[in-house]
C-alpha cells in the first residue's frame, strides 16, 4: 500500500538532515504508530508522504506511484488517496459542522460545485455528512457550529472529514496531543477501527509510547531523522522506548 524507500529530506536552514536513508511500509489495514522525541523527524516524515516537501533521494510510493515524480493532476489525484489529520484540526470555526466534514470531498469537486454547496448543499451531501459523524460518534452536531465544540468533538469532525475523502493511506499527526487521556484512548480506539474496518493504511505518530503499544500493530521509533527500531508492538522492550524518547 504505502512504501517509503530510502528517503532522505535535507531543510537549507539546517546542517543534519531532517530524514535519513527512512524505509518503511504500511500495509492496508495496518496500524503503524510513530514515536520519538520532538524534532525527531515524525511530521517531516509525514509532509513527505504527502507530497508537500521537497525529497533529496529515495522515494515514497503508493500502491506502486511515487508521489515526489507526479505533477500537476496526478499530484492532486494522489493526495486525495492520503487523508492527513492534525494536531490542530484544521477546521474553520465559523462553519456548520457539515460545511466542515464536506470540505473532504472538495478534492473531487468542481470550483462551481463546491460554491454551490456553501449556498445550498444537497441532499445527498447532507447524509454524507450525517454517515460519516455517525461513524465518529457526533451525528447531532450536523448543523451545529464549529466553534462550539469541544476538542474531543472537534477531533471526531476531523476524522469525519477524512471519511469523506475517501483515503486508501490515512497520516494522523499528533491526533491526541491536545487532548485529555480518556479522550485520547476514544480517537486512538477509532482510528485503529477505521482503519481495519476499511483497508486503510495508517500511520500515526505519538509522544504516548504506552497508547502506541496498547493501540497499534507495529511501532517505528525515530530519533535524529533516522529509525532506529520498527518492531512489532508484542515485541517492543522498555529500551525501545527510552531510545525514543
Amino acid at each position: 500500500m504505502l512504501s517509503v524507500i530510502d528517503l532522505t529530506v535535507r531543510y537549507p536552514s539546517q546542517a543534519a538532515p531532517a530524514l535519513q536513508g527512512i524505509c518503511l511500509h504500511v500495509a492496508g489495514g495496518e496500524r503503524v504508530a510513530v514515536v520519538g522525541p520532538s524534532g525527531g523527524g515524525k511530521t517531516t516524515l509525514f509532509r513527505a508522504v504527502n507530497g508537500s516537501v521537497l525529497v533529496q533521494s529515495g522515494y515514497v510510493a503508493l500502491e506502486g506511484e511515487r508521489v515526489g515524480e507526479a505533477r500537476g493532476a496526478k499530484l492532486r489525484a494522489l493526495r486525495r488517496r492520503i487523508a492527513v489529520i492534525a494536531q490542530m484540526h484544521d477546521l474553520v470555526d465559523r462553519l456548520a459542522v457539515y460545511q466542515n466534514v464536506m470540505a473532504g470531498a472538495l478534492g473531487r469537486w468542481s470550483s462551481l460545485h463546491a460554491l454551490r454547496f456553501l449556498l445550498r448543499p444537497s441532499g445527498a451531501e447532507l447524509a454524507e455528512a450525517k454517515a460519516a459523524l455517525e461513524r465518529v460518534g457526533i451525528p447531532e452536531k450536523l448543523r451545529s457550529r464549529t466553534s462550539d465544540l469541544s476538542g474531543g468533538q472537534r477531533q471526531r469532525v476531523a476524522i469525519a472529514r477524512a471519511l469523506v475523502q475517501r483515503p486508501t493511506v490515512l497520516l494522523a499527526d499528533e491526533p491526541v496531543a491536545s487532548l485529555d487521556p480518556a479522550r485520547s484512548e476514544q480517537i486512538l480506539a477509532l482510528l485503529c477501527d477505521l482503519a481495519r474496518e476499511r483497508g486503510l493504511a495508517l500511520l500515526c505518530s505519538l509522544h504516548q509510547p504506552e497508547l502506541a503499544m496498547r493501540y497499534f500493530d507495529r511501532i517505528v521509533g525515530l530519533r535524529h531523522g533516522r529509525v532506529v527500531f520498527d518492531r512489532p508492538a508484542a515485541k517492543i522492550e522498555p529500551e525501545h522506548l527510552v531510545f525514543a524518547s
